[in-house]
């Protein structure tokens, strides 16, 4: 499906032209990429973002699930020119702080419903799961458990993709070539009843069985060789995967009986996406630790965040103690700008009651998804909040997928595109997920371009 990207990529000093030139993609197919060029972006306000070409858009995933208050937002801009002035840069190295990094740090306690006492700044998701599988053999050491350091994580689950990270990991693609897993990160079955429930298998069933996956996986790895368990409340990036609503339950009871400890990846779920403040609030999760990031500035700055208990961080101390220091961090870990706009963004999330907003929309926002179940393309609509996705299968009655190689999904995309809409294939998934400020209005108008490129699709499919 040809468009304005795809001819200007042709034109000799365009920006797109120049992207060919001298950029190296993420999460690309570096083969493909000059046949199909770059999609340049050029500004963005609200929910609405324009091309290179001028064409404007709906903004239906919010970037990659971050961009929650949206685009072009004032105050934020302010926020970052007033700290930028008043200090740019300093580091938390040695013992050196700063106000932005301290009353953020107070927020985020503030607003997790488990107990925790620190708070570890970095720069992106990725990093903060690599902290927290440092962090977790750090505090074995310090327990004088040297052997407990394994980490269970999910098939589909997405955790990032720096070397510890792209491990937790649970998607093929981001492990093919990298010589990824580490031999520490083991995986077990994901919570998508649809496609891996067996004939039969009530949701109910399916969770119980999960949970006796996980527990029988643990006694094979031997209890005293794991350390923790890490999941995301709703899988983003695997597929927009809902879990059974007692799945948590179950595999939290398995963790306390083993002494695993539960690391929550709230990297996409955090700060409203679910309806409620955290996904753990969704589902009923009380985890030992959890990673933030994305939403936590809505994008407009990177920064990460980790957040743990004082009983995991008074071993931390005696260990740092012994060795003489704790030896891990970033040069930008706390970026005072960084820090200042994310505070910003929290306040003004709480100022225009978003949390409570996001709930009061997120029913209009799934029952237009719940409604595509209907067409005669999508196998299961599932979402929760305001995040969504549809299983485009190749026959609705045995959810038969299509041939991967066809692209289905990424068809419909582009016809996405087509029709002013940004969504993102995942395999044949597509998966949408707004800025939060989102309105009633909005949500017909990305539902209503999404149904035309689900016809736009169909025709495609039926001729074959």
């Amino acid at each position: 499906m040809a468009d304005a990207t795809t001819r200007l990529h042709n034109v000799a000093g365009s920006l797109e032209a120049r992207d060919l030139e001298s950029i190296m993609h993420p999460a690309t197919n570096l083969k493909t990429h000059p046949i199909r060029g770059a999609h340049v972006l050029r500004r963005a306000e609200g929910v609405y973002i324009w091309d290179n070409a001028g064409k404007q858009y709906l903004e239906g995933l919010a970037g990659l699930w971050c961009a929650a208050l949206g685009y072009g937002n004032a105050r934020l801009a302010a926020v970052a020119e007033a700290q930028m002035r008043e200090l740019s840069y300093s580091h938390l190295f040695g013992g050196k702080s700063h106000e932005p990094a301290i009353a953020l740090a107070e927020k985020l306690k503030s607003m997790v419903s488990f107990p925790a006492a620190r708070v570890f700044f970095g720069n992106s998701g990725s990093d903060a799961n690599d902290t927290q599988i440092k962090l977790m053999w750090y505090y074995n050491n310090a327990l004088g458990r040297p052997q407990k350091k394994k980490i269970i994580s999910r098939l589909r689950g997405y955790h990032g993709v720096t070397i510890g990270a792209g491990s937790l990991t649970g998607l093929p693609n981001y492990h093919k070539s990298f010589d990824l897993p580490l031999a520490q990160i083991k995986h077990v079955g994901c919570p998508h009843h649809y496609r891996y429930g067996a004939p039969g298998e009530t949701e109910n069933e399916f969770a119980a069985r999960l949970a006796q996956e996980l527990e029988q996986t643990i006694l094979a790895e031997g209890p005293d060789t794991v350390a923790a368990f890490i999941a995301e409340p709703v899988m983003g990036a695997g597929g927009v995967i809902v879990p059974p609503a007692d799945y948590f339950a179950r595999v939290q009871a398995v963790l306390k009986k083993y002494d695993v400890l539960f690391i929550a990846d709230e990297v996409i779920t955090g700060f409203g996406r679910t309806g409620q403040v955290f996904g753990c609030d969704t589902y009923g999760i009380t985890p030992d630790t959890m990673s933030v990031a994305k939403a936590l500035s809505s994008a407009y700055l990177p920064i990460s965040a980790v957040l743990i208990p004082e009983y995991l961080y008074e071993p931390m101390v005696e260990e740092s103690g012994r060795i003489g220091s704790f030896g891990h961090g970033f040069t930008y870990s706390g970026h005072p700008v960084c820090a200042a706009v994310a505070l910003e963004n929290l306040t003004i999330m709480e100022e225009m009651n978003l949390f409570e907003t996001v709930a009061r929309i997120a029913p209009h926002f799934q029952s237009r998804l719940h409604a595509l179940a209907a067409h005669p393309l999508v196998g299961e609509a599932r979402g929760v909040g305001l995040l969504g996705g549809i299983e485009l299968v190749a026959d609705k009655s045995t959810k038969a997928p299509f041939d991967i190689k066809r692209g289905v999904a990424a068809y419909c995309i582009d016809a996405c595109l087509a029709h002013g809409l940004i969504l993102r294939a995942i395999g044949d998934v597509v998966a949408m997920s707004p800025p939060l400020i989102i309105t009633d209005t909005q949500i017909d108008e990305l539902f209503d371009k999404l149904e035309l490129a689900l016809a736009d699709t169909l025709r495609w499919v039926r001729a074959g």
